[in-house]
């Protein structure tokens, strides 16, 4: 018989095994963009590779709120503030990097330099007097990206990591004073925090144009020329439809924050977020740090509006921080509520019934918002706890039932 250590050893797990099955789901998310990158997009053409990308950059929104919202019971709704600050972050490392890491100005066509000569600023060095290289033709994501990770794709993911550390650190800031409080109080101080940022946005310097004033000037230098009241524009298209890589980051992004947070519920920190979320004096009275759990929610939300923001960005080409304020909050909270919050496949699925709806309605001009908010009512009154409530798909009595015929018609 073998002694008692040994018999212990025996039923620990495998590092190396249990770290295969932990990449697994990573290693399935990349499969999946690629396959979205180079098939699904292709296949379905510009308009609905346009609709896709929608609805995979409002999966990473509103399933970022969805942890707040949802899994932590707090009602934020300052969503568009991390989303803003992301993106600015994502934006200025995006832009004003590629005029100050790279040696040639990338993706670019031939331009009239004036006095009938033309360049082709992808051969030609940018210099402190190489200034009339124009940065809306510099920087145009279609043009020749010389491979996958080529001429600045690095550095857009870079910048959209950037965008999600930085509104994760707004969201520290904001949260470890603001989730000690609860109910409406909450939703005032995330609401005010969004407003703050947008009007912090719209005061910042406006935005060189000249590629030799921008080399002039240092990255920190930088910081604070994020476009003003007319919004930073001309940001590298590497979401936009029709860009090569679009589908692929924005669908990774969205396929990391499904699995992280499909792992979040269903480990010890997550069961403790749905304690506080059903009854947060009962959650303490059991030992939950209710204030923590609360605070680290915030900061893994606000991390991934942030990337969302930064997704968003280089989909629209530009940040107006107008069209950030407090009607986009709403927006994604809408989706979470519908589809049900603190469900995983309802954030999924409401995502895409609210991006893919309006553009089924199109065609009826002027009426398809009517159409469309009445269709949201409906809903509403026929599932008012959303569509999936809180519970998955895979938890559904009648997708059990299907994978219990499947399973044992393939036993027989």
């Amino acid at each position: 018989m073998k002694p008692l250590q040994d018999r212990v050893a025996a039923l620990r797990p495998n590092p190396g095994m249990a770290a295969g099955v932990s990449a697994a789901p990573f290693a399935a998310a990349i499969a999946i963009a690629l396959l979205m990158e180079h098939a699904i997009g292709p296949a379905v053409g510009l308009t609905w590779t346009k609709i896709l990308l929608d609805v995979g950059i409002a999966i990473v929104l509103a399933g970022s709120l969805n942890v707040v919202n949802g899994y932590a019971g707090q009602f934020s709704l300052g969503q568009a503030g991390f989303m803003l600050v992301g993106g600015y972050a994502a934006a200025w490392l995006t832009f004003y990097g590629q005029i100050h890491f790279y040696d040639v100005c990338p993706n670019a066509v031939e331009i009239d330099i004036g006095d009938g000569k033309m360049c082709d600023p992808s051969t030609v060095e940018i210099t402190k007097t190489a200034i009339t290289c124009q940065l809306v033709e510099c920087f145009s994501g279609k043009g020749s990206m010389g491979g996958f990770l080529g001429n600045g794709q690095l550095l857009f993911l870079a910048g959209c990591i950037l965008g999600g550390i930085v509104a994760a650190l707004f969201g520290l800031l904001v949260g470890l004073p603001s989730l000690r409080l609860r109910g409406d109080y909450l939703a005032i101080v995330t609401l005010g925090f969004g407003e703050i940022v947008r009007v912090l946005g719209q005061i910042t310097a406006l935005q060189p144009k000249d590629v030799g004033e921008i080399q002039n000037e240092s990255m920190v230098g930088l910081m604070n020329n994020l476009g003003g009241s007319e919004g930073f524009s001309q940001i590298p298209d590497y979401t936009s439809a029709g860009t090569k890589g679009a589908m692929f980051w924005v669908f990774l992004f969205a396929l990391v924050l499904l699995i992280l947070t499909f792992r979040l519920k269903y480990s010890s920190k997550g069961r403790a977020l749905l304690a506080v979320r059903e009854n947060e004096i009962a959650a303490e009275a059991m030992g939950v740090d209710t204030t923590r759990a609360k605070v680290v929610a915030f900061v893994f939300s606000a991390f991934f509006a942030g990337i969302g923001g930064a997704l968003y960005a280089h989909q629209i080409n530009a940040i107006d921080p107008k069209e950030l304020g407090f009607q986009k909050s709403i927006d994604l909270v809408i989706i979470v509520v519908i589809g049900g919050m603190g469900s995983i496949t309802g954030i999924v699925l409401g995502a895409s019934i609210l991006v893919i709806l309006p553009e089924l309605f199109r065609e009826f001009s002027e009426y398809r918002m009517i159409v469309y908010a009445l269709a949201l009512i409906v809903v509403m009154i026929a599932r008012p706890q959303g569509i999936m409530g809180i519970q998955e798909l895979w938890e559904l009595p009648a997708w059990r039932k299907l994978t219990a015929k499947f399973t044992s018609r393939k036993k027989s």
